[in-house]
C-alpha cells in the first residue's frame, strides 16, 4: 500500500495540471493556497488635513468603539474650497516592516464607514513631492468588511515611478477630492498574502 501523499509534491503536480490544462478544477484541500496574514503595528496613526496648503476641510482622529470592535475613527468634512479637498489618517511605516512586504500581496484593511468612497494612499522613499502617492479606492459600508488591496492595483499619481513595496514609509486613509461628510473606522491593517 502506498504512503501519505507528500504535499510539495501534490501542489507541484496541481500546478503542472493547472499549467498543460487550464480549465481544469483541482479541488484538493492539502494543495489549497494557504492565506497568510502580517498585521502592520497602528497605534500612531495622525491627522493630516488640506489646512498644510491653505484648505479649510477640517477632522477630528479619535479611538472609538464601533459595533463592538476598537478601532480608529477619521470624520469630519472635506471641503474643495482654497483648493483643498482632504483629510487623511496617516501611517508612518518602519523600514524593517517595508522590507516584509515583498512577500506579500497587498494591503488588507478592515473598515467600517458611512457608505462613502475613500482612497488608500502609499508613499514610499522614492516620492519627494507631497501630492504624490500611489492611489487605490473603496468603499466603506456601514458594516464591518475586510478588503483586500493588491499592490499592483494602486495606481502611481503625480509620479512616474514604480512602486517599490519594500520602500514604503506611509499608508494613508483619505477622504479626498469632493465635498463630503467623511466618517471611517479602521480596525486593523496588514499585509496579506494568497
Amino acid at each position: 500500500m502506498p504512503g501519505p501523499v507528500n504535499p510539495v509534491c501534490l501542489r507541484f503536480v496541481q500546478a503542472m495540471i493547472l499549467v498543460c490544462f487550464p480549465g481544469v478544477n483541482i479541488m484538493c484541500s492539502a494543495a489549497s493556497a494557504e492565506d497568510v496574514y502580517m498585521p502592520i503595528p497602528a497605534d500612531d496613526w495622525r491627522l493630516v488635513t488640506d489646512n498644510v496648503m491653505g484648505g479649510v476641510s477640517n477632522g477630528v482622529l479619535r479611538r472609538v468603539q464601533e459595533d463592538g470592535k476598537e478601532c480608529i475613527r477619521l470624520s469630519g468634512e472635506v471641503s474643495t474650497a482654497n483648493n483643498g479637498g482632504f483629510i487623511q489618517m496617516a501611517l508612518d511605516i518602519d523600514n524593517p516592516v517595508a522590507m516584509k512586504a515583498t512577500a506579500y500581496d497587498g494591503i488588507r484593511v478592515n473598515v467600517y464607514g458611512n457608505a462613502e468612497q475613500y482612497n488608500m494612499h502609499l508613499r514610499t522613499q522614492d516620492l519627494r513631492l507631497p501630492w504624490q502617492a500611489y492611489r487605490k479606492t473603496f468603499s466603506a459600508t456601514a458594516t464591518w468588511q475586510q478588503i483586500d488591496l493588491p499592490f499592483n492595483s494602486f495606481m502611481p499619481y503625480k509620479t512616474t515611478a514604480r512602486l517599490n513595496v519594500d520602500r514604503l514609509k506611509r499608508i494613508g486613509i483619505v477622504a479626498i477630492g469632493r465635498e463630503f461628510s467623511a466618517d471611517i473606522c479602521v480596525g486593523s491593517l496588514g499585509f496579506y498574502r494568497h
